[in-house]
């Protein structure tokens, strides 16, 4: 449910606020149209692998992070030793907490660094470090995809740290016949039979699947419900099908879900899924930083849990992402109009947005992380510039907000 605040401005026009909302979000999700691209190039780089190889991997490489103090580089190096300190460095689960950490987050969206085909150099050790630090802060997160064997390694992450977090794996699906779909199903499926279900909460079929789907088929402006956005739902209703299917029968009983930008949900989508996740950005929708927590509430109420609660089967409704960038590369995009990027603007939107959030039970995932260098190199502006870290887990000048998550 959503929270409503006297100190907030009401949303007047919501018709303008979606779209311009939608408009923008499209920079955003040429993210995960490179991580499809990315995909379909290392297909054979991923195969040649196995999958089974990859699990055994995870499994076997027992990380050993050294005791050092954090150095200040800005790249994701993929090196995180001394991140975290351990008092035993051949544990991970005697890591030392961080008293500047405190878990108030109802959940983190969260990508290991370099689980992107066709280089896949993510690593046991990295993501020990990101579990390490992400259960400081929330006893959830949420993944994109299951290239490059991530969802083992998280969930191998967490066996070893030992510590209480659960995930909602993601199979990013796409428009390419359902191969990309297919190979993420069957890593996915092998980390279910090596892990369990323990710390899985869910299996998110499809990021901005219908966003994208338009965009490539008329334009963003399209109804989601129109006929380009049913033909879209038809390529992705049979994945969410066959993964139920999967699950069945592995006797499993897991909540599968979908995840899109936060107006362009298709109904035989919702009718589909046990949950729905819905990208809410102020910061593309033009918001000022001040007011940006109320639309956000106001939005994901009026947009996404009154369409939710109109339908038979009712799917739970997540915030996917939201947050406030702290930088941009590009002087023209430092500012969505109103408001720029940066760390104080990411501490007004954390004091504003997160106790509320916890105090109304919303469920939402605060995007995100840490800073990924690949996309400013890729895109710029303030598309690498959205962490609670530094690239190098560091965290920026922020503190974060004292409030027990639900």
């Amino acid at each position: 449910m959503s929270y409503h605040n006297t100190q907030y401005q009401s949303v007047d026009n919501y018709s303008n606020s979606f779209a311009h909302l939608e408009q923008q979000r499209k920079a955003q999700s040429r993210r995960s149209k490179m991580i499809v691209i990315g995909s379909i190039v290392g297909l054979a780089v991923l195969v040649a692998i196995g999958v089974g190889v990859g699990v055994s991997v995870a499994k076997n490489h027992k990380s050993n992070p050294k005791s050092a103090v954090a150095s200040s580089s800005s790249s994701n190096s993929g090196n995180s030793s001394g991140v975290v300190q351990q008092s035993n460095p051949g544990d991970p689960s005697s890591f030392i907490k961080n008293p500047a950490l405190k878990q108030s987050f109802y959940g983190l969206a969260y990508t290991p660094y370099g689980s992107q085909l066709p280089t896949c150099n993510n690593s046991l050790a990295d993501v020990i470090t990101d579990i390490q630090l992400l259960s400081q802060l929330t006893t959830r997160i949420r993944l994109y995809g299951a290239d490059c064997n991530q969802s083992a390694l998280v969930l191998e992450a967490i066996k070893q740290t030992k510590v209480d977090m659960k995930v909602f794996l993601g199979n990013y699906a796409a428009d390419d016949g359902g191969v990309a779909y297919a190979r993420q199903r069957d890593v996915i499926k092998d980390a279910l039979q090596t892990y369990g279900t323990d710390h899985v909460l869910g299996i998110t079929v499809g990021n901005e699947f219908i966003l994208n789907y338009l965009g490539s088929n008329g334009g963003t402006q399209q109804d989601p419900n129109g006929s380009v956005g049913n033909a879209g739902a038809a390529i992705l209703l049979p994945n969410i099908t066959d993964t139920r299917t999967m699950l069945s029968g592995m006797g499993l009983n897991i909540s599968v879900g979908n995840a899109d930008a936060g107006s362009y949900f298709n109904t035989q989508i919702m009718e589909a899924i046990d949950y729905g996740m819905a990208n809410v950005h102020p910061w593309f929708a033009n918001q000022a930083v001040d007011a940006a927590a109320g639309w956000t509430a106001e939005f994901f109420a009026t947009t996404n849990i009154a369409a939710a609660q109109a339908l038979s089967n009712k799917p739970t409704m997540y915030i996917a992402e939201t947050g406030w960038p702290t930088k941009s590369s590009s002087v023209e995009a430092e500012s969505d109009g109103p408001s720029n990027a940066s760390v104080s603007n990411l501490q007004i939107y954390l004091d504003t947005f997160v106790c509320q959030a916890n105090q109304n039970n919303t469920g939402y995932f605060f995007f995100e992380y840490f800073d990924e260098t690949w996309k400013d190199v890729q895109f710029g502006g303030v598309e690498g510039w959205w962490g609670l870290f530094n690239s190098d887990r560091t965290l920026k000048d922020i503190t974060i907000p004292d409030c027990k998550s639900p």
